[in-house]
């Protein structure tokens, strides 16, 4: 047999010589008979998997013009090829397809030759209905075919059953032969989606859903339906890249390659947004192509079949990605094909449909607000500003004085729902349709109860269990709540201390909670959020709420990182200029200790100011910059809080102390705005007075014996002066009376 293929047929050939064998014939001396060599013809299997709606160009993502061209194209070079999914088509989609519950896309994919699709999870974000329904119906109207082999879904089932509810392969001919796509999605869509729309399904194995179905499509009996060539479409993948590792993975997909029956001939992923091109032994021994092609049309995946027209044998098969744009010298991204016409005219009225109120300005940031990971959006494991941002929102909306309900006190975001960044462009200006790309859910934003425990526990689940496709997903928490981990901790005890409001958090006492209704419902493993209490419908949605707080703030600034910090607080020293300063006055701040180029961030009055601009460690690993106390700032205690990503806070006290009140100059101080020296004060060599020349009235301060009877006196004489200034007045008023009344009497004369 040969290294690269099971046998599927046995050539009469060889059963005649085995026969011969068997009767003691003597044929080893007798000349072989050559077999005359097989024809055979290439079968292309173009896919991608994780487009999510985009349909317009937009970097390396393609958009479906280009990706339809590059179809077209490829099926020119030859006939022999089908255009398939492994799901997430729709769903977290950019606006102009969001906008319009992805018609746009539906129609692309359809009018761009897409043959057969997987269902994948962002399918059932709008309920299970929606998808038999709109989304089905859609792509039949669209592509002319059954619009069930657009949601292929082997494991989905009527809940308590193994009916399945949803169409388990599609068969296509190509070439004489019968190509048969079997469909499963990822088990974990429970934790995916909305649990509502989902109630009465469950979610089988994908495995023994795969393995059903190859075996029904490969046992000979023409009335259960027969396929030459067996491909599965999984929405599942690994993290991975590397094929060695994706080979040995112990994960649901790992097992899936591993052991998915022997007549499966290659296998198209996605789900997990990577991009590989792998051979992996099934559970024959025999290598298969394994691909992923990427995400959001960047990439085409490509797998080469090479067939015996007489068996329908894979006989050679090889995997690879084709890039749909490439960067050209000026670094700009240039598509790799040329468009489909078709499906152009489709692009160009669905993004002027939502033209007009996608480019409707909300609001304004100060500056970008990203997800997280090196490249904004490529780890969700780690702690971002969007994450924070959004979080701080949820809670905004929740909290204030309009909010009917309980006001929240902490919210949380789930850093899958975050799906594109706020970038500050020219002048930090976010449009509609920018805020509905970073949140495309529209899910509703929902208030429960936790007690401190169940936060705890909540935050200990962003480490995701065994088997999961990602280890970890980093929450967006809301301002005032923080705490310390330990990365590599057993289970249950990565999350070290919880801080409230400053203050350690209580955990047995009960907490007003805000999330989406995704996170609510205990969505990606967070089973703590559906364990909490009194669950409310706040009556927003995530993309009102966030129109919403833009418009109550002028600008919006990024929340900042350091809400999670690595246990461990000896990484640097906080020295202040003085510990006690006025309303108005600056403290200078330095820190040492820290690695050369160190970029911090500091915050003080409760978060309430943010100190901007802070430059990074210098080659001593030290770092200055300057604490403003503003006008107005109430006397007390304050705490700055200095913190460097992956680390935890540390903070030092300061006091603002009331401003003194300015004493009143008295008469003698006022008196003379130019002092004169004393009269003993002789001039130097440069003709300036020398001695005590100081004003006189400081010069009597030292003659502290006499100070006070100098006062007064002065003062005695002060008021003297006064009394006999009236009583002359007095006298010549009475004068002056006198002689009216003199002279009046004689005029009366």
């Amino acid at each position: 047999m040969p290294a690269f293929r099971r046998i599927k047929n046995i050539s009469l050939t060889s059963l005649a010589a085995a026969s011969l064998v068997a009767a003691g014939c003597a044929v080893a001396q007798a000349a072989p008979v050559p077999e005359p060599a097989a024809e055979t013809f290439t079968l292309d299997l173009l896919d991608i998997n994780d487009f999510h709606g985009r349909i317009a160009a937009n970097g390396d993502s393609a958009g479906a013009a280009v990706l339809a061209g590059a179809v077209d194209t490829l099926r020119a070079q030859n006939p022999n090829t089908l255009f398939v999914s492994a799901g997430d088509n729709i769903g977290a989609s950019t606006f102009a397809s969001a906008s319009q519950n992805d018609v746009p896309t539906i129609d692309a994919l359809a009018v761009g030759g897409l043959d057969v699709s997987a269902v994948g999870n962002h399918e059932f974000d709008r309920g299970f209905d929606v998808l038999n329904g709109d989304v089905i119906d859609r792509y039949a109207t669209a592509s002319g075919q059954d619009g069930k082999d657009f949601a292929l879904g082997a494991n989905v089932y009527k809940k308590g059953t193994k009916t399945p509810v949803l169409s388990e392969y599609a068969l296509r001919e190509v070439n004489g032969i019968s190509v048969g796509f079997i469909g499963t999605v990822t088990e974990d869509v429970p934790s995916l989606v909305t649990p509502t729309g989902i109630k009465n399904l469950d979610f089988g194995s994908e495995l023994e859903a795969a393995n059903r179905v190859a075996t029904q499509l490969s046992d000979g009996d023409t009335n259960n339906g027969e396929a030459d060539v067996l491909v599965l479409l999984t929405h599942n993948g690994s993290e991975n890249t590397s094929c060695g590792t994706i080979a040995a993975e112990d994960t649901s997909y790992g097992k899936l390659l591993r052991d998915a029956n022997a007549e499966i001939d290659a296998v198209i992923s996605g789900h997990t947004h990577q991009a590989y091109n792998c051979k992996v032994a099934g559970p024959d021994g025999v290598q298969r192509p394994v691909i992923q092609a990427h995400q959001y049309g960047t990439t085409l995946g490509k797998v080469s079949l090479e067939i015996d027209s007489s068996t329908g044998d894979v006989v050679e098969s090889t995997p690879s990605l084709l890039p749909l744009a490439t960067k050209d010298g000026a670094g700009v991204w240039q598509p790799n094909y040329t468009a489909n016409s078709a499906v152009q005219d489709i692009v160009t009225k669905a993004l002027a449909d939502s033209e007009e109120v996608g480019n409707v300005k909300v609001g304004e940031i100060s500056a970008d607000i990203l997800r997280g990971g090196e490249v904004p959006g490529s780890d969700r494991g780690v702690e971002s500003t969007l994450g924070n941002t959004v979080a701080d929102i949820h809670l905004w909306a929740t909290s204030n004085e309009d909010f009917a309900g309980t006001p929240a006190q902490i919210a949380f975001m789930n850093p899958g729902g975050l799906r594109a960044d706020l970038l500050y462009g020219e002048d930090g200006t976010v449009s509609y349709k920018e805020a509905a790309d970073v949140q495309p859910f529209a899910n509703t934003l929902i208030t429960f109860e936790m007690t401190g425990a169940q936060i705890r526990e909540a935050l200990e689940q962003q480490w995701q269990p065994e088997g999961s496709e990602r280890s970890k997903l980093h929450l967006g928490i809301s301002d005032g709540l923080s705490y310390t981990y330990v990365e590599d901790a057993p289970r249950g005890e990565h999350i070290q201390a919880i801080t409230f409001n400053g203050a350690p958090l209580d955990e047995t006492a009960t907490f007003q909670v805000a999330a989406n209704a995704f996170l609510a419902a205990g969505g990606d493993n967070f089973a703590a959020f559906a364990e909490g209490t009194n669950h409310a419908d706040s009556g927003q949605i995530d993309l009102d709420a966030t129109v919403n707080y833009f418009k109550s703030h002028d600008v919006v600034d990024p929340a900042p990182l350091g809400r999670a910090m690595i246990a461990g607080t000896d990484w640097a020293k906080v020295e202040l200029s003085t510990t006690e300063a006025e309303a108005g006055e600056d403290i200078k701040v330095t820190v040492t200790g820290l690695e050369e180029g160190a970029q911090i961030t500091a915050s003080s009055f409760g978060g309430e100011l943010e100190i901007t601009d802070i430059p990074a460690a210098d080659a001593q690993g030290t770092t200055t910059f300057t604490l403003p106390i503003a006008e107005g700032t109430e006397a007390g205690d304050y705490e700055l809080l200095i913190s460097l990503v992956q680390r935890e806070s540390i903070s030092t006290i300061f006091t603002v102390v009331a401003t003194e009140p300015s004493a009143s100059p008295t008469p003698s101080e006022s008196a003379s705005p130019t002092a004169s020296p004393s009269p003993t004060q002789t001039p130097d060599e440069s003709g300036e007075p020398t001695g005590s020349a100081t004003p006189s009235a400081s010069a009597t301060q030292t003659d502290n014996g006499n100070q006070n009877d100098r006062d007064d006196l002065a003062q005695t004489g002060f008021s003297a002066s006064w009394i006999g200034i009236a009583a002359g007045a007095i006298v010549l008023l009475g004068i002056l009376l006198l002689l009216v009344r003199r002279f009046g009497n004689k005029n009366s004369h």
